[in-house]
């Protein structure tokens, strides 16, 4: 449990990166980023499941093909350009946030598997969160003028990032689930197949996109493609590879419920590079925000520990 846990620590430190990398490449679409970031990541999977492809592969039935592809879809593919659009319309902070909510979509969700806390003891603790979520909402929108973009863009990015929330809540439930049940791959070897499955997906979202009359990448002053592609294997290896394999690690380790509340180390690590990134202080609402967050999730973890005895 404690080697689960400090996987789940560390995946949240890779990911966190996710949520700053837009603001780099702001010059690009979160639809760029997804089909470079992807591509990437198939690249060093491939390179990473080299020595022992033929063997992995073999181990793949069609039940494992159906897995990596609606994985590759909801929580990658889709889930980035979501969050993507969340963080240059509506900025880090408010994307973070949202998405850290994830650890209770995740534990609701998850709430009929074995261990699952019963839904009338989280009352409370969600109306924490709710407060929360709440309070950065207000703070947004009261600082609109102060920021870039209309409020339009503001809640166009809201719903990006809610959109985000739902694809990722499926994803950790159903991928959590899978891992549980099937045991033919190491971590290792999962991460490496979601990978190449991940970047099929874009290609074929990308080849499809340009034969629609979709244009291609342009070539501009403010579009560094060297930076562009630092960032991109930036991400396919440390929070995709390596965050994702120490996810399946904790994924194995612990409760549904408790992998659910791990997530919330993402959305602390991805405030924390976001204000380092501004070089900004959270603003009075934010801290109450962050606060009420932490506070919501480490009651549903109590709640569950207090609870499990029971199970």
């Amino acid at each position: 449990m404690t080697w689960g846990v400090l996987c789940g620590v560390l995946a949240g430190a890779f990911w966190g990166t996710v949520f700053i990398a837009p603001k780099y490449l702001s010059a690009f679409s979160p639809w760029e980023l997804t089909f470079g970031r992807y591509l990437a990541y198939a690249l060093v999977a491939f390179v990473a499941l080299v020595p022992t492809l033929r063997s992995t592969w073999r181990k793949v039935d069609r039940a494992d093909l159906a897995a990596m592809f609606r994985h590759g879809v909801a929580g990658n593919a889709l889930y980035y350009v979501m969050l993507g659009y969340g963080v240059q319309l509506a900025g880090v902070t408010l994307t973070s946030l949202i998405i850290g909510v994830l650890p209770l979509s995740v534990t609701l969700a998850g709430r009929r598997d074995q261990g699952a806390v019963p839904l009338r003891v989280l009352v409370w603790p969600l109306l924490v969160v709710a407060a929360g979520i709440a309070c950065i909402n207000a703070d947004l929108f009261l600082h609109a003028a102060e920021a870039t973009g209309s409020v339009l863009d503001k809640a166009i990015g809201l719903a990006c990032a809610v959109g985000g929330l739902v694809c990722w809540t499926w994803y950790a439930l159903d991928n959590t689930r899978y891992l549980k049940r099937v045991h033919k791959f190491s971590s290792r070897e999962w991460s490496g197949l979601y990978g190449l499955a991940s970047g099929v997906i874009v290609s074929v979202c990308a080849a499809v996109w340009w034969a629609f009359g979709g244009s291609l990448p342009a070539a501009s002053p403010d579009r560094d493609w060297g930076m562009f592609w630092a960032v991109c294997l930036f991400l396919a290896v440390g929070a995709s590879l390596v965050g994702n394999h120490l996810w399946n690690i904790a994924c194995r380790l612990v409760p549904v419920t408790l992998s659910g509340q791990l997530i919330v180390f993402e959305t602390l690590f991805a405030l924390g590079y976001g204000f380092v990134q501004a070089k900004a202080a959270p603003r009075p609402l934010e801290w109450a925000a962050m606060v009420l967050l932490s506070v919501g999730v480490a009651w549903t973890v109590r709640l569950h520990a207090v609870d499990e005895p029971a199970h």
